[in-house]
């Protein structure tokens, strides 16, 4: 931390930030996405202020509120308005810990609300998901043995998308007569999963084509890592073949949304739901289930059937 004290100088000094939002992201343990969404966030946040003469290190919960309502006027949605947000509080928290602040303005500042029900993740149908793995399966080529890989981790284990493209070959194994994966999950968590069958046989079918080299498990023909844009526009593609109405709109992650609703519309407990999905809190995982507002599932249900089973004995 010897070059903390040089750092605070030279943004107290109006000088780039760029090496002190490093030094930040450098003690938080984040995915590479998420640190990019994090420069931006905060060179969002820096930009703003030296438009407007605002010396960050002496901004006010005034300033962020202004910040905050010049986002929304683009429009953004209130959900990335408070994402944008959290990230310039988390730095700020970083510069309080330093002493280069003496408060996070954005402690008192007027977030948008944000419901935890909310999701802008289009979802969809187990038919729809057996329609997208029916349209890979249907291509032809060494690339289209690599998508069916990836689509059947996306949709049997629910994968965020950095998860499966920053797996390498030496992540797969077995244990205890499981085939699985290793990968590090979000908050730099170290996870394992079961492969299904399904799953298994198409990442065979891939390997025969890879070969055994070490390195990154998906790899382009110059064996480059596949990075999460492909996936995005693989994803896309597949639904527009496959005939998903909104396949403009959908992303990796909607496979994701996709894996929790069904599992608990199986029966899976929400805990094992979590616990497959990393999830800390329960709540983001109910956020993931689509029907978890259908009537069908009201307990109310369960417990008139107990009672009337009570009845008749």
């Amino acid at each position: 931390m010897s070059l903390v004290p040089h750092l605070v100088r030279e943004l107290a000094a109006g000088g780039p930030a760029d090496r002190f939002t490093e030094a930040w992201l450098a003690n938080r343990r984040l995915s590479e996405h998420t640190r990019q969404a994090y420069r931006r966030d905060v060179a969002s946040w820096l930009h703003w202020c030296a438009a407007r003469s605002v010396d960050p290190l002496h901004a006010s919960f005034l300033d962020v509120n202004a910040y905050a309502r010049s986002l929304e006027a683009r429009p953004l949605a209130a959900a990335t308005v408070a994402r944008k947000l959290s990230g310039v509080s988390s730095w700020y928290d970083f510069l309080l810990k330093l002493q280069a602040v003496g408060v996070n303005p954005v402690g008192g500042a007027d977030r948008p609300y944000v419901s935890r029900d909310h999701s802008s993740t289009i979802g969809l149908t187990p038919a729809e998901v057996d329609a997208l793995l029916g349209a890979a399966r249907q291509a032809s080529g060494p690339a289209a043995v690599r998508h069916r890989a990836v689509l059947a981790l996306l949709a049997d284990l629910g994968l965020r998308v950095g998860e499966v493209v920053s797996l390498d070959l030496a992540d797969l194994g077995t244990e205890r007569g499981h085939r699985t994966v290793r990968f590090v999950g979000k908050g730099g968590k170290p996870r394992r999963r079961a492969l299904t069958p399904a799953a298994g046989a198409a990442l065979d079918e891939y390997l025969a084509i890879r070969g055994a080299h070490d390195g990154p498990l998906f790899q382009t023909a110059s064996r480059a890592r596949i990075d999460r844009h492909s996936v995005f526009r693989l994803v896309r593609k597949l639904a527009r073949e496959a005939g998903i109405e909104a396949a403009g709109q959908l992303s990796p992650h909607s496979l994701r949304h996709a894996f929790a609703t069904t599992a608990r519309a199986e029966g899976v407990p929400l805990e094992d739901v979590q616990d497959a999905m990393g999830h800390a809190d329960p709540r983001t995982t109910r956020r993931y289930d689509r029907d978890r507002h259908n009537l069908d599932r009201d307990p109310a249900y369960t417990i008139a059937a107990a009672r009337a089973r009570r009845d008749r004995a």
